[in-house]
């Protein structure tokens, strides 16, 4: 197949962009890339798909995502970050069935891929919600998932007994990370290897010293990489002091600093934190709205990015966003840093486009196949459609994108070389059978959490 008369923005080694440019889909991968007369001329006879009045990008990455909370979406804002935790979320949570994760997951994977995400990293899928059904899931919509199963052995947020989960939520070492090891034999490397299976590690405090080297050591005997939220919220700052650590030397004191490890939000932290990961080869997801909407601070992403450390994005839960639209999340990476450093060339757009594709594959260890849009690699991008009123006129693809489109404006999806998406329609998925199934077990679910009253808005529904 042959798509052509696109704007296409590689995110390759020389950065370049193509206009008037066209690529080649041999099965799942890219197998040429160029100008569309040339391309035409050199093979007369491919099909050809014409993207005229769109810019191609690569496939969106979100480096961190909660599948199972847009189930919960709009139950617990203007909250702040331990309230709508303890009070809200593990509670919705803990009265979760295996078909609640399993729609939810659903709903999730359609909404990325219909705002062009195509590959995410599922952050703590707890054994409650069913993880043999995210994978299906996953399997089924022909996205692309790094799944972290949750492991944890303490039931409780940062060092407050007062902070306690849900004991619906709670696991011991057994489920969570000898359950983990299970679905990474049963699962990784399905779907032709869209599938790959994490440990996706509690916050510290939720997990013993002990667990946490046992984990590590597994990690790196097996290739199992780690995703872990990490220095949050203020909250998370005191526990680590109150153990005699800062962040990143706690997690160096229990092996989780590799380049194998994605470390997610990472708002509060010093400079020697800042060495320690540029040293490591850690990777950060940067949650800008999440973190802005729980009021958790924001993270020092302009200083991570000079000492060399990777940085990704990632929309975070629908309860903390309300949407899993990668490109409203970009748009905000870009502005946000700008605002508090009163440098508005502190984290442009073509960063923030690189943190959303290559920096996010790199992050995943998948930037040889994906990532960027290159001769080889596999066949997953986006068709961003550009032709309508609130996009004109535009002279820079690469603000067009960041700084207008929304998901909104996703026309076309391909994912191993399979259109998953076409004019904003889902192919692999029943759109309206999801959202019927959704809307129905978001109710119940709040309703078996006794939320159903809590859940309203503050104005009166008459």
């Amino acid at each position: 197949m042959l798509y052509t008369h696109a704007t296409i923005i590689t995110v390759d080694g020389s950065r370049r962009i193509i206009d008037d440019g066209a690529l080649r889909v041999d099965g799942d991968r890219i197998a040429d890339i160029g100008k569309t007369d040339a391309l035409k001329a050199q093979y007369p006879d491919e099909q050809e798909y014409d993207l005229s009045g769109r810019i191609v990008i690569p496939g969106l990455i979100s480096t961190h995502m909660h599948t199972a909370q847009t189930l919960l979406r709009g139950t617990a804002d203007d909250l702040e970050l331990v309230s709508w935790l303890c009070e809200r979320i593990w509670v919705l949570q803990g009265n979760f069935t295996a078909e609640d994760g399993y729609a939810a997951a659903r709903l999730s994977i359609g909404e990325m891929l219909k705002t062009g995400t195509t590959c995410f990293l599922e952050s703590m899928f707890a054994d409650r919600y069913g993880f043999d059904g995210l994978c299906r899931a996953v399997e089924e919509s022909g996205i692309r998932g790094c799944l972290g199963k949750i492991v944890m052995d303490i039931a409780r947020y940062a060092q407050d007994d007062a902070w306690a989960m849900h004991p619906g939520l709670v696991e011991d070492r057994e489920t969570s990370l000898l359950g983990t090891l299970q679905m990474w034999e049963k699962w990784n490397g399905k779907a032709n290897d869209r599938i790959r299976v994490w440990f996706g590690a509690r916050t510290p405090g939720g997990v013993s010293d002990g667990l946490y080297k046992e984990m590590t050591a597994l990690s790196r005997s097996k290739g199992i990489p780690i995703t872990m939220h990490c220095a949050e919220v203020r909250a998370d700052r005191d526990f680590f002091a109150s153990v005699s650590h800062t962040p990143m030397s706690y997690c160096d004191s229990v092996g989780l600093l590799s380049p194998s490890t994605v470390l997610v939000h990472m708002v509060h932290l010093d400079d020697s934190d800042i060495d320690r990961l540029a040293a490591s080869g850690t990777h950060v997801a940067h949650c800008p709205t999440s973190n802005a909407k729980l009021a958790s601070g924001i993270c020092r992403v302009p200083d991570l990015q000079k000492a060399g450390v990777n940085v990704g994005l990632g929309t975070d839960g629908a309860p903390c966003n309300n949407t899993c639209d990668l490109l409203q999340e970009m748009k905000l990476a870009a502005i946000i840093h700008k605002s508090v450093s009163y440098d508005p060339t502190a984290v442009p757009a073509e960063t923030v486009l690189e943190m959303a594709t290559i920096n996010g594959a790199k992050a995943l260890g998948l930037e040889d196949r994906i990532g960027s849009l290159e001769v080889g690699k596999k066949a997953d991008f986006v068709a961003i459609d550009v032709r309508g009123i609130h996009s004109q006129p535009w002279f820079n693809a690469v603000s067009a994108v960041v700084y207008t489109a929304t998901g909104r404006d996703v026309d076309v999806v391909v994912v191993d070389g399979q259109m998953v998406v076409e004019k904003g329609q889902l192919l692999t998925m029943n759109e309206q059978e999801i959202v019927q199934e959704a809307q129905r077990r978001s109710r119940e679910v709040v309703a078996r959490a006794g939320l159903t009253e809590k859940v309203k808005g503050r104005w009166k529904v008459v």
